[in-house]
Protein backbone atom coordinates (compact mmCIF):
# COMPACT_ATOMS: atom_id res chain seq x y z
CA UNK A 1 0.00 0.00 0.00
CA UNK A 2 2.76 2.43 0.95
CA UNK A 3 4.69 1.64 -2.22
CA UNK A 4 1.60 2.12 -4.41
CA UNK A 5 0.92 5.47 -2.74
CA UNK A 6 4.49 6.67 -3.27
CA UNK A 7 4.45 5.51 -6.88
CA UNK A 8 1.20 7.35 -7.57
CA UNK A 9 2.56 10.48 -5.90
CA UNK A 10 5.71 10.34 -8.02
CA UNK A 11 3.66 9.98 -11.22
CA UNK A 12 1.56 12.99 -10.19
CA UNK A 13 4.68 15.09 -9.52
CA UNK A 14 6.15 14.12 -12.87
CA UNK A 15 2.89 14.99 -14.64
CA UNK A 16 2.82 18.42 -13.02
CA UNK A 17 6.46 19.10 -13.79
CA UNK A 18 5.90 18.23 -17.45
CA UNK A 19 4.04 21.53 -17.75
CA UNK A 20 7.27 23.37 -16.81
CA UNK A 21 9.30 21.81 -19.62
CA UNK A 22 10.04 23.73 -22.84
CA UNK A 23 7.55 22.79 -25.54
CA UNK A 24 10.26 21.13 -27.66
CA UNK A 25 11.33 18.91 -24.76
CA UNK A 26 7.79 18.07 -23.68
CA UNK A 27 6.93 17.27 -27.29
CA UNK A 28 9.89 14.94 -27.60
CA UNK A 29 9.01 13.12 -24.38
CA UNK A 30 5.43 12.68 -25.60
CA UNK A 31 6.30 11.74 -29.19
CA UNK A 32 5.96 8.01 -28.64
CA UNK A 33 9.52 7.46 -29.87
CA UNK A 34 12.39 6.37 -27.60
CA UNK A 35 13.99 9.47 -26.07
CA UNK A 36 17.71 10.09 -25.74
CA UNK A 37 18.93 12.89 -23.45
CA UNK A 38 22.45 14.19 -24.11
CA UNK A 39 24.85 16.39 -22.17
CA UNK A 40 26.55 18.26 -25.02
CA UNK A 41 26.08 19.07 -28.68
CA UNK A 42 28.57 16.56 -30.13
CA UNK A 43 26.56 13.75 -28.53
CA UNK A 44 23.35 15.31 -29.83
CA UNK A 45 24.81 15.32 -33.33
CA UNK A 46 26.04 11.72 -33.08
CA UNK A 47 22.70 10.49 -31.70
CA UNK A 48 20.71 12.30 -34.39
CA UNK A 49 22.95 11.03 -37.18
CA UNK A 50 22.73 7.44 -35.95
CA UNK A 51 19.14 7.36 -34.67
CA UNK A 52 17.62 9.19 -37.61
CA UNK A 53 13.83 9.30 -37.51
CA UNK A 54 13.55 6.45 -35.02
CA UNK A 55 14.52 8.39 -31.89
CA UNK A 56 13.96 11.76 -30.26
CA UNK A 57 17.12 13.47 -29.02
CA UNK A 58 16.75 15.93 -26.14
CA UNK A 59 19.35 18.57 -25.34
CA UNK A 60 17.93 20.94 -22.72
CA UNK A 61 20.96 23.17 -22.16
CA UNK A 62 20.49 26.84 -23.21
CA UNK A 63 22.45 28.12 -26.19
CA UNK A 64 24.35 30.74 -24.16
CA UNK A 65 25.65 28.26 -21.56
CA UNK A 66 28.78 26.14 -21.66
CA UNK A 67 27.35 22.61 -21.24
CA UNK A 68 30.41 21.51 -19.25
CA UNK A 69 29.52 24.00 -16.49
CA UNK A 70 25.72 23.90 -16.72
CA UNK A 71 23.77 23.38 -13.50
CA UNK A 72 20.23 22.12 -14.10
CA UNK A 73 17.18 23.34 -12.24
CA UNK A 74 14.54 20.74 -11.21
CA UNK A 75 13.02 20.91 -14.68
CA UNK A 76 16.37 20.15 -16.27
CA UNK A 77 16.91 17.20 -13.95
CA UNK A 78 13.43 15.91 -14.79
CA UNK A 79 14.25 16.08 -18.46
CA UNK A 80 17.13 13.67 -18.01
CA UNK A 81 15.27 11.45 -15.56
CA UNK A 82 12.37 11.08 -17.99
CA UNK A 83 14.47 10.02 -20.98
CA UNK A 84 14.89 6.38 -22.00
CA UNK A 85 18.67 6.72 -22.38
CA UNK A 86 21.08 9.32 -20.97
CA UNK A 87 24.26 9.82 -23.00
CA UNK A 88 27.15 11.21 -20.96
CA UNK A 89 30.44 12.51 -22.28
CA UNK A 90 32.48 11.16 -19.37
CA UNK A 91 35.85 12.56 -18.21
CA UNK A 92 34.05 14.58 -15.50
CA UNK A 93 32.34 16.64 -18.22
CA UNK A 94 29.03 17.19 -16.41
CA UNK A 95 29.91 18.43 -12.94
CA UNK A 96 26.24 18.50 -11.92
CA UNK A 97 25.94 14.72 -12.00
CA UNK A 98 27.35 14.50 -8.47
CA UNK A 99 24.50 16.65 -7.16
CA UNK A 100 21.48 14.82 -8.60
CA UNK A 101 20.11 11.30 -8.81
CA UNK A 102 19.67 9.75 -12.25
CA UNK A 103 18.70 6.15 -13.06
CA UNK A 104 21.99 4.28 -13.45
CA UNK A 105 20.49 1.76 -15.84
CA UNK A 106 19.79 4.58 -18.30
CA UNK A 107 23.24 6.20 -18.15
CA UNK A 108 25.88 5.56 -20.82
CA UNK A 109 29.41 6.96 -20.53
CA UNK A 110 30.33 7.33 -24.19
CA UNK A 111 34.06 7.69 -23.48
CA UNK A 112 34.27 4.57 -21.33
CA UNK A 113 36.31 2.68 -23.97
CA UNK A 114 39.26 5.05 -23.57
CA UNK A 115 38.79 5.86 -19.91
CA UNK A 116 42.34 4.71 -19.21
CA UNK A 117 43.59 7.45 -21.55
CA UNK A 118 41.87 10.42 -19.95
CA UNK A 119 44.26 13.35 -19.57
CA UNK A 120 44.83 14.87 -16.14
CA UNK A 121 45.04 18.67 -16.13
CA UNK A 122 48.26 19.63 -14.39
CA UNK A 123 47.62 23.29 -13.53
CA UNK A 124 44.39 24.04 -11.65
CA UNK A 125 42.90 27.33 -12.82
CA UNK A 126 39.75 29.18 -11.84
CA UNK A 127 38.06 32.05 -13.65
CA UNK A 128 34.70 33.52 -14.50
CA UNK A 129 32.82 33.81 -17.78
CA UNK A 130 29.30 33.67 -19.15
CA UNK A 131 26.06 33.29 -17.20
CA UNK A 132 27.39 30.24 -15.32
CA UNK A 133 29.91 32.44 -13.53
CA UNK A 134 33.04 31.27 -11.75
CA UNK A 135 34.40 27.81 -12.50
CA UNK A 136 37.62 25.83 -12.45
CA UNK A 137 39.63 24.07 -15.11
CA UNK A 138 40.85 21.21 -12.96
CA UNK A 139 40.80 17.42 -12.83
CA UNK A 140 40.37 15.71 -16.18
CA UNK A 141 40.45 17.28 -19.62
CA UNK A 142 36.98 16.72 -21.03
CA UNK A 143 36.81 17.88 -24.67
CA UNK A 144 37.40 14.29 -25.71
CA UNK A 145 35.81 14.44 -29.18
CA UNK A 146 38.36 16.82 -30.73
CA UNK A 147 40.52 13.76 -31.09
CA UNK A 148 38.46 12.42 -33.97
CA UNK A 149 39.53 8.85 -33.30
CA UNK A 150 38.02 9.20 -29.83
CA UNK A 151 34.95 10.82 -31.38
CA UNK A 152 34.45 7.63 -33.40
CA UNK A 153 34.61 5.56 -30.22
CA UNK A 154 32.04 7.83 -28.59
CA UNK A 155 29.78 7.52 -31.62
CA UNK A 156 30.13 3.74 -31.42
CA UNK A 157 28.99 3.87 -27.79
CA UNK A 158 25.97 5.88 -28.95
CA UNK A 159 25.25 3.22 -31.57
CA UNK A 160 25.31 0.42 -28.99
CA UNK A 161 23.03 2.37 -26.66
CA UNK A 162 20.49 2.98 -29.43
CA UNK A 163 20.56 -0.65 -30.58
CA UNK A 164 19.94 -1.80 -27.02
CA UNK A 165 17.05 0.63 -26.80
CA UNK A 166 15.55 -0.14 -30.20
CA UNK A 167 16.99 -3.45 -31.53
CA UNK A 168 14.54 -3.72 -34.42
CA UNK A 169 16.33 -0.79 -36.07
CA UNK A 170 19.83 -2.21 -35.73
CA UNK A 171 20.41 -2.30 -39.49
CA UNK A 172 19.63 1.39 -40.24
CA UNK A 173 21.49 2.41 -37.08
CA UNK A 174 24.56 0.48 -38.29
CA UNK A 175 24.32 2.10 -41.71
CA UNK A 176 24.00 5.58 -40.23
CA UNK A 177 26.93 4.95 -37.90
CA UNK A 178 29.08 3.80 -40.81
CA UNK A 179 28.35 7.05 -42.65
CA UNK A 180 29.17 9.10 -39.55
CA UNK A 181 32.36 7.14 -38.96
CA UNK A 182 33.50 7.84 -42.51
CA UNK A 183 32.91 11.56 -41.99
CA UNK A 184 34.90 11.54 -38.74
CA UNK A 185 37.72 9.56 -40.35
CA UNK A 186 37.85 12.15 -43.14
CA UNK A 187 38.22 14.92 -40.52
CA UNK A 188 40.99 12.97 -38.83
CA UNK A 189 42.91 12.41 -42.07
CA UNK A 190 42.53 16.01 -43.19
CA UNK A 191 43.76 17.45 -39.90
CA UNK A 192 46.67 15.01 -39.80
CA UNK A 193 47.59 16.07 -43.33
CA UNK A 194 47.57 19.77 -42.43
CA UNK A 195 49.57 19.60 -39.20
CA UNK A 196 52.16 17.30 -40.78
CA UNK A 197 53.38 20.28 -42.82
CA UNK A 198 54.81 21.97 -39.71
CA UNK A 199 54.07 19.88 -36.65
CA UNK A 200 56.66 21.71 -34.53
CA UNK A 201 54.74 25.00 -34.78
CA UNK A 202 54.30 26.32 -31.20
CA UNK A 203 50.79 27.50 -30.35
CA UNK A 204 49.22 29.50 -27.56
CA UNK A 205 45.61 28.58 -26.78
CA UNK A 206 43.08 30.97 -25.29
CA UNK A 207 41.74 28.17 -23.06
CA UNK A 208 43.08 24.86 -21.68
CA UNK A 209 40.67 22.75 -23.75
CA UNK A 210 42.89 21.33 -26.48
CA UNK A 211 44.67 18.53 -24.59
CA UNK A 212 43.25 15.67 -26.65
CA UNK A 213 43.79 17.56 -29.89
CA UNK A 214 47.43 18.12 -28.92
CA UNK A 215 47.99 14.48 -28.00
CA UNK A 216 46.34 12.99 -31.07
CA UNK A 217 48.09 15.25 -33.58
CA UNK A 218 51.33 15.75 -31.64
CA UNK A 219 50.94 19.52 -31.27
CA UNK A 220 52.79 21.96 -29.01
CA UNK A 221 50.26 24.07 -27.10
CA UNK A 222 50.47 26.32 -24.05
CA UNK A 223 47.28 27.80 -22.64
CA UNK A 224 46.16 31.06 -21.09
CA UNK A 225 42.70 31.93 -19.75
CA UNK A 226 41.24 34.45 -22.17
CA UNK A 227 37.64 34.84 -23.29
CA UNK A 228 37.08 35.53 -26.98
CA UNK A 229 34.46 38.23 -26.31
CA UNK A 230 36.53 40.07 -23.70
CA UNK A 231 39.63 42.25 -23.98
CA UNK A 232 42.35 40.76 -21.75
CA UNK A 233 43.38 42.64 -18.63
CA UNK A 234 46.82 44.20 -18.20
CA UNK A 235 47.80 41.24 -16.01
CA UNK A 236 46.76 38.77 -18.70
CA UNK A 237 48.95 40.54 -21.26
CA UNK A 238 51.87 40.36 -18.86
CA UNK A 239 51.27 36.63 -18.39
CA UNK A 240 51.31 36.11 -22.16
CA UNK A 241 54.53 38.06 -22.52
CA UNK A 242 56.08 35.87 -19.82
CA UNK A 243 55.12 32.74 -21.75
CA UNK A 244 56.55 34.11 -24.98
CA UNK A 245 59.97 34.71 -23.44
CA UNK A 246 60.87 31.05 -23.78
CA UNK A 247 58.09 29.92 -26.11
CA UNK A 248 58.28 31.73 -29.46
CA UNK A 249 54.71 31.25 -30.66
CA UNK A 250 53.38 33.31 -33.53
CA UNK A 251 49.82 31.93 -33.38
CA UNK A 252 47.01 31.96 -30.84
CA UNK A 253 44.17 29.45 -31.15
CA UNK A 254 40.77 30.63 -29.94
CA UNK A 255 37.58 28.71 -29.12
CA UNK A 256 35.50 31.48 -30.73
CA UNK A 257 35.92 34.65 -32.76
CA UNK A 258 38.21 36.91 -30.69
CA UNK A 259 37.56 40.55 -29.86
CA UNK A 260 39.01 42.83 -32.61
CA UNK A 261 41.03 44.76 -30.01
CA UNK A 262 42.69 41.54 -28.86
CA UNK A 263 43.47 40.56 -32.46
CA UNK A 264 45.00 43.97 -33.19
CA UNK A 265 47.25 43.97 -30.13
CA UNK A 266 48.36 40.39 -30.77
CA UNK A 267 49.28 41.38 -34.33
CA UNK A 268 51.49 44.15 -32.98
CA UNK A 269 53.26 41.41 -31.00
CA UNK A 270 53.69 39.32 -34.14
CA UNK A 271 50.95 36.86 -33.20
CA UNK A 272 48.14 35.87 -35.55
CA UNK A 273 44.79 34.39 -34.52
CA UNK A 274 42.98 31.23 -35.62
CA UNK A 275 39.68 29.80 -34.38
CA UNK A 276 39.15 26.15 -33.44
CA UNK A 277 35.71 25.93 -31.87
CA UNK A 278 35.12 22.65 -29.97
CA UNK A 279 31.39 23.11 -30.72
CA UNK A 280 30.17 22.10 -27.27
CA UNK A 281 26.79 23.76 -27.79
CA UNK A 282 24.56 24.10 -30.85
CA UNK A 283 26.38 26.34 -33.36
CA UNK A 284 24.75 29.43 -34.81
CA UNK A 285 25.46 28.17 -38.31
CA UNK A 286 25.91 24.69 -39.72
CA UNK A 287 26.36 21.56 -37.68
CA UNK A 288 29.12 19.59 -35.98
CA UNK A 289 30.61 18.32 -39.22
CA UNK A 290 30.61 21.62 -41.11
CA UNK A 291 32.05 23.48 -38.12
CA UNK A 292 34.83 20.94 -37.64
CA UNK A 293 35.66 21.15 -41.33
CA UNK A 294 35.91 24.92 -40.94
CA UNK A 295 38.09 24.53 -37.83
CA UNK A 296 40.51 22.41 -39.79
CA UNK A 297 40.63 24.87 -42.68
CA UNK A 298 41.29 27.65 -40.15
CA UNK A 299 44.45 25.80 -39.13
CA UNK A 300 45.90 25.59 -42.65
CA UNK A 301 47.85 28.88 -42.41
CA UNK A 302 49.01 28.00 -38.88
CA UNK A 303 50.89 24.93 -40.06
CA UNK A 304 52.02 26.22 -43.44
CA UNK A 305 55.79 26.05 -43.68
CA UNK A 306 57.59 29.34 -44.08
CA UNK A 307 58.11 30.16 -47.73
CA UNK A 308 55.33 27.80 -48.86
CA UNK A 309 52.50 29.09 -51.00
Amino acid sequence: MVYAYRHALLRLCLSLLMFTLPLSVAGALNSGKPTVAVTNYPLKYFAERIGGDHTEVIFPIPADVDPAFWNPDPTGVLTFQSADVILLNGATYSKWLDKVTLPRRKMVNTSQLFKDRYIQIQDVTTHRHGPQGKHAHAGLAFTTWIDFQQAIQQAEAVLKALVNLHPQYEKPFDTNFSDLKNDLLALDRRLEQIVANNRAQPLVASHPIYDYLARRYDLHIRSVLWEPNDVPSAQQWVELETILKDYPSTWMMWEGDPHPESVARLQLMGIKSAVFDPVENIPEHGDFLSNMRQNIENLKPVFRQQGAE
